[in-house]
């Protein structure tokens, strides 16, 4: 090959990485979800909490909202549009939907405080984890916590829905198993939290 004369392929392999916009449809959606928070509450809690009519509603904001984050992680993975806005924000997201519905179902006295207690102390402290290692890293969501909030998001449709009889049964105990997954996921993050702390801390020896 004449000096001077460069391949196509070296173009490319030298091109750097174009980075991935902030503002893409994965972080949008997101973002709707947390802003369907608010919404929900107030659907839920129209009139006494108990009519029909608003308990389908409120069912239907919050499945609608609980599907935006299989579609966002979708995206994000299929068209590379992974951020770590969107690592950071999408399990925020979600544990702001969730918590809202369990305190939700609580003060209408329709799930037991003790349930929506565990889950909650073990969302806000993994929140709190994941800010507190952000600066060696940033821990996306794992796939058993994506699993975890899938059973989550059931059990609470299951609660919200106007159901009776052998429905109520089935609820609770896909409720229970929500609860069994919150504390094995958890415990996952916190060993993950370790392990990225003790990598960083051994690559800077």
């Amino acid at each position: 090959m004449p000096e001077g004369d460069v391949h196509v392929s070296d173009l490319s392999d030298a091109a750097p990485a174009r980075p991935v916009p902030l503002l893409n449809i994965a972080n949008v959606l997101t973002v709707v979800r947390i802003l369907l928070v608010p919404v929900f509450l107030i659907v839920l809690f129209v009139g006494d909490g108990h009519e029909t009519s608003w308990r389908i509603a409120a069912t239907v904001v919050f499945a609608v909202a609980a599907i935006t984050d299989r579609i966002d992680g979708q995206l994000a993975r299929k068209y590379g549009l992974v951020t770590d806005f969107g690592k950071l924000a999408d399990p925020i997201a979600d544990k702001a939907l969730v918590g809202a519905a369990l305190v939700g179902l609580s003060v209408l006295g329709d799930l037991s405080w003790w349930v929506t207690g565990i889950i909650a102390a073990r969302e806000i402290g993994i929140t709190l984890l994941r800010f507190a290692v952000l600066r060696h890293g940033v821990i996306p969501a794992s796939r058993g916590g994506k699993v975890k909030t899938l059973v989550q998001s059931l059990a609470i449709g299951l609660y919200l829905f106007p159901l009776s009889g052998v429905w109520e049964i089935g609820a609770a105990v896909v409720m229970g198993i929500a609860v069994f997954l919150t504390v094995v996921t958890g415990l996952d993050y916190v060993v993950q939290s370790i392990r990225l702390r003790a990598g960083v801390r051994h690559a800077s020896q």
